[in-house]
């Protein structure tokens, strides 16, 4: 039996991307996963395929933004196995453009998503994982390939606060609960991130550099990794570039 084997998932964003390979892989190592998206047809279909392998899956319906759609996400999966163990935040959107565009609607997308689906989120199991005495949380902010760019301000800022947030987290809980930043780079093929990037420059440099950055089943390996290390508090892990080989970093 391994370390993620009974264990109950939360995992946002879960209609594709990261989320969706997280949810195939730990359901496959024997977890219980409880997945949130919006489109709750590609929920139905992935379940459904998880449990036709002898998996153990369920879904509801969930946008990251709305407060009582977190909370009722974290209820319903209490209701459903009667506690939580992990919560993997994984929704995220990145329409990229230039601040002298200035694309207000994007940026509070980004913030709202990105940034508050993460807060709600945390809020959202905390109070069990408090009573419970035991949990953790994995946030995953996935980082442009070359960094900050003059279309990537907003984005990155709040990608930034979430290792903040996650950090902040770590130390008020120390030697109770268990926080991991997962920090990505730009996903490869299965990642829908760059497809969302508004502006074309943007959205073609992305494009380029996703064919050697990570693929998206490697990220959700590391956060089976990150699950299974339960017993040792797991801060930040980096995912490398391809073209840049070096081994995942635990910064305990």
């Amino acid at each position: 039996m391994t370390a993620i084997q009974e264990k109950v998932v939360l995992i946002t964003g879960a209609s594709s991307g990261i989320g969706e390979a997280t949810a195939r892989l730990l359901a496959r190592r024997g977890a219980k996963v409880v997945l949130g998206a919006r489109r709750t047809d590609r929920l139905a279909a992935l379940v459904a395929e998880i449990e036709a392998t002898g998996g153990t899956a369920s879904f509801q319906r969930l946008d990251v933004t709305h407060r009582p759609d977190v909370e009722s996400f974290a209820e319903f999966a209490l209701e459903t196995h009667g506690h939580i163990d992990v919560l993997v935040n994984a929704a995220g959107v990145m329409p990229m453009s230039p601040l002298w565009n200035r694309k207000i609607e994007e940026w509070e997308l980004m913030i709202d998503v990105n940034l508050r689906g993460v807060l709600l989120g945390i809020a959202a199991v905390l109070p069990t994982m408090q009573e419970q005495g035991w949990g953790h949380i994995v946030n995953v902010a996935p980082v442009a390939m070359q960094g900050v760019s003059p279309a990537s301000a907003v984005y990155h800022g709040t990608q930034y606060a979430v290792n903040a947030i996650s950090e902040g987290l770590r130390q008020e809980h120390a030697g109770r609960l268990h926080v991991t930043m997962i920090s990505p780079d730009v996903n490869g093929p299965g990642d829908p991130l760059a497809e969302r990037i508004a502006n074309s420059y943007s959205r073609e440099r992305i494009r380029t550099n996703r064919r050697i950055a990570v693929p998206v089943d490697a990220v959700a390996r590391s956060i089976a990794g990150a699950i299974e290390g339960y017993g040792i508090t797991v801060d930040t892990m980096r995912l490398p570039y391809r073209q840049k080989p070096h081994p995942a970093v635990y910064v305990q």
